[in-house]
């Protein structure tokens, strides 16, 4: 089976085809290092010159693709050259192959490489010194450090600074992924939090309206028809009322706007009161001490969603609102009866009670709904303070 190269970059080619025509150029004009007389010179005829030049002009189209096997078979290229008259294209086609091999390599290779070709050159400046005693023998290990150890050196450098440029981009990469995910969280937190406030504020009033022009529409009664109309009406103005505040909320109070008022702990005598108005018999009894803020809104509409689901869903009997406060904890209780409802019904989605799950689970709560024999009762303790679940 034939093995196939990869095809080679653009950029490899030009640089083979420069050094290949470059040192062509120079062996035309008969421009050589040596001569032939001089005592390293092997082999002495000029074409000689030819083939590690062109061995080396082949390996440079290896340069990235394979740039070990390149390096190896360039060192072959650049002994044979020795021993013949060489050529100065040659070494420079070498020196950018060594350079190649670390900035293109492995990790390991380009670890490696800086550190042997250092080592070659003090083999190179020590031995010769050693062995001839002459200081000119030196310049051998200066030959190797500008043939070898220079490119490897420059391209550990470069493939230093092109992996902390590629490290820095991953991180701009995944600081910004990390970005659009956090934003992306708090939208969707954002609309989960608009629509509990919107369904929470509008439904109450919608489901009474929805009862009483159904009682209208079915009731022969004209007083029965006008009381009715006046309970739509009130509650219409209401929920209107409860929708620009919600409005004025998303603008967010510009202009010199007055910030509207959240719904307290305070208000659900007003609240029940008009669950009454509604048709609704129930029973408040409350006794709890200051909480915060964000506790005293969730307990508010807790209360708020369970008396609009009795009131579109409960059977004839009174409805009963507990709060109580002890051991750090606001424990809410709204039980209805638990059956078909007499009188006509609104249709519900289900939705209220997530969002009455939702609020108790995000201050660290607890949230139960369910029949308990012939009650249905709904449930949640939400700690009143910071970091106490229930």
């Amino acid at each position: 089976m034939s093995v196939r190269l990869p095809r080679p970059h653009r950029d490899d080619v030009r640089i083979a085809a420069g050094g290949l025509l470059g040192g062509l150029l120079l062996w035309g004009v008969g421009l050589t290092p040596r001569t032939a007389q001089d005592g390293l010179v092997l082999w002495p005829a000029l074409w000689a010159v030819l083939v590690p030049l062109v061995v080396t002009a082949g390996c440079e189209l290896l340069r990235r693709t394979r740039p070990k096997a390149a390096l190896l078979i360039g060192t072959a290229a650049l002994v044979a050259d020795t021993v013949t008259r060489g050529s100065v294209v040659t070494v420079v086609m070498f020196t950018d192959l060594m350079y190649a091999a670390v900035l293109y390599g492995t990790p390991a290779s380009a670890r490696r490489l800086p550190w042997v070709t250092g080592l070659l050159t003090v083999i190179g400046a020590l031995v010769p010194l050693a062995v001839w005693r002459v200081p000119e023998s030196m310049l051998i290990g200066v030959g190797v450090g500008i043939v070898a150890l220079a490119p490897a050196a420059t391209g550990w450098v470069v493939r230093n600074h092109r992996d902390a440029a590629e490290a820095a981009r991953l991180r701009a990469e995944q600081t910004a992924l990390l970005a659009e995910m956090d934003r992306a969280q708090a939208v969707t937190a954002e609309r989960a939090r608009m629509a509990r406030e919107l369904h929470d504020m509008v439904a109450n009033h919608l489901s009474a309206i929805a009862i009483h022009s159904t009682a209208a529409l079915s009731l022969d009664d004209p007083q029965t028809s006008r009381d009715a109309l006046a309970v739509i009406r009130e509650n219409s103005v209401a929920g209107l009322e409860e929708m620009r505040r919600l409005i004025g909320v998303l603008r967010d109070g510009g202009a010199g706007r007055e910030p509207a008022a959240t719904p307290t702990l305070d208000g659900l005598a007003s609240l029940v009161d008009a669950a009454r108005t509604n048709g609704l018999d129930v029973s408040l009894d409350s006794a709890h001490e200051e909480v915060p803020a964000p506790v005293e809104l969730a307990a508010y509409r807790i209360v708020q969603e369970s008396l609009t689901n009795a009131l579109k869903h409960a059977g004839p009997g009174r409805v009963t609102v507990r709060l109580a406060q002890r051991d750090g904890v606001l424990d809410i209780r709204v039980v209805s009866p638990y059956g078909h409802a007499d009188g006509p019904r609104a249709p519900g989605s289900g939705s209220g009670l997530a969002g009455m799950r939702e609020r108790a689970a995000l201050l660290g709560g607890t949230f139960e709904a369910g029949p308990d024999g012939s009650w249905w009762t709904v449930r949640a303790a939400l700690p009143v303070t910071e970091g106490d679940p229930a």
